[in-house]
């Protein structure tokens, strides 16, 4: 299915201060040349926090992580858990349509969306404050037919009861989760056949209900303030209340907690590099694969404007570039930079670009 983002797109894109101290904290989970790896969890946090995924939110993360916009955007069109176009501003609705559930039903519900909602998935109700999709199993089968509306699964539903939650989350209730035919869990519709020792002293819900219920996040955006933000991998407490986060976020190099130690001119030589771009006009370095925007204003700032300039490192200028990229410390070695440099200047751009999906460099 071809993925593409929406055509109407916000100006920009920031983190409320809160998230954006959880971002950093889980940019520091990884190790010196791995931020990158921080990509899924920091596009789900952007959704979370908007309802959907926007072109502005892409692209402020792949800055973050020092990543060409190409990298971040293929992550989120890959994974179809991110929303590339707005949603419900209540509710998203999926609707698992999946054999269990169609057997169940689920076609029923799917004509409530298209009656009560919008007549095509993807699309917002005339009021802003819902859109639906149907979506492949969501592993709650037992319970089919079902639908997950925000975070939480609805379960056992019919037309009439997805009518009634839809409903009342319009006029701001939060109906509780789970099964919506009375039973606990997933539990024969009879009732337990066994097991009846545990039916004394438990909770009012099932662990999932239960946690629903306590924190009460079912169709809340996600602004960072709901829980303390901790940092447990490394010994500290990150941010533990709104307003440290919103001065931690104010600091001029609003970035991840520094686990790392300063850099030395020590190890290696460093490369000759130039006052200004030649002609005024540097090269594009984001054409070599591994270097994003952060990474090439970070060589501009180094004095590497020119491909050539790379590509005449030798072992020595390598490991100075390799120790001294603050947050991006490896990547020349990793990401070849020299060999693709050379491979730029000895056949061309064009034919680089094609021997370049195949990392044949």
């Amino acid at each position: 299915m071809l993925r593409r983002l929406h055509k109407e797109q916000p100006a920009s894109f920031a983190f409320t201060p809160a998230n954006e101290a959880w971002a950093a904290g889980q940019i520091s989970k990884y190790p010196e040349g791995r931020q990158a790896s921080a990509i899924i969890p920091l596009l789900w946090r952007a959704q979370e926090q908007e309802g959907w995924l926007t072109r502005p939110a892409i692209e402020h993360i792949a800055d973050k992580l020092g990543m060409a916009y190409i990298r971040a955007l293929e992550v989120a069109t890959f994974y179809f858990m991110f929303q590339l176009q707005p949603v419900g501003s209540i509710a998203h609705v999926q609707i698992c349509g999946t054999t269990s559930c169609m057997i169940c039903g689920a076609e029923e519900l799917i004509a409530v969306c298209k009656e009560l909602i919008a007549n095509a998935p993807h699309q917002l109700s005339a009021d802003g404050k819902f859109s639906w999709e149907e979506v492949e199993c969501m592993g709650a089968c037992a319970n089919a037919p079902m639908a997950q509306i925000g975070k939480d699964y609805y379960e056992d539903l019919t037309a009439d009861k997805l009518r009634v939650l839809i409903s009342r989350f319009s006029n701001g209730e939060v109906p509780v989760a789970g099964p919506q035919n009375g039973r606990y869990a997933a539990e024969p519709l009879s009732g337990l056949t066994s097991l009846h020792e545990y039916e004394k002293g438990r909770k009012p819900y099932n662990a999932s209900v239960q946690n629903a219920v306590d924190i009460g996040d079912t169709v809340k955006r996600i602004d960072g303030t709901e829980v303390p933000l901790t940092t447990p991998w490394l010994a500290t407490a990150a941010v533990a209340k709104p307003a440290a986060a919103k001065a931690a976020a104010q600091k001029p190099a609003a970035a991840a907690p520094k686990a790392e130690v300063a850099p030395t001119e020590a190890a290696g030589t460093k490369p000759q590099g130039l006052s200004a771009a030649r002609g005024g006009q540097a090269d594009d370095l984001k054409r070599i694969e591994g270097i994003g925007p952060a990474l090439e204003k970070l060589c501009n700032e180094m004095g590497v404007f020119h491909f050539d300039q790379i590509a005449a490192w030798g072992e020595a200028e390598i490991d100075w570039m390799d120790s001294n990229l603050k947050g991006f410390r490896g990547r020349v070695t990793r990401d070849k930079w020299v060999a693709q440099a050379k491979l730029i200047g000895e056949i061309g751009m064009e034919a680089f670009l094609i021997r370049a999906k195949t990392n044949d460099y």
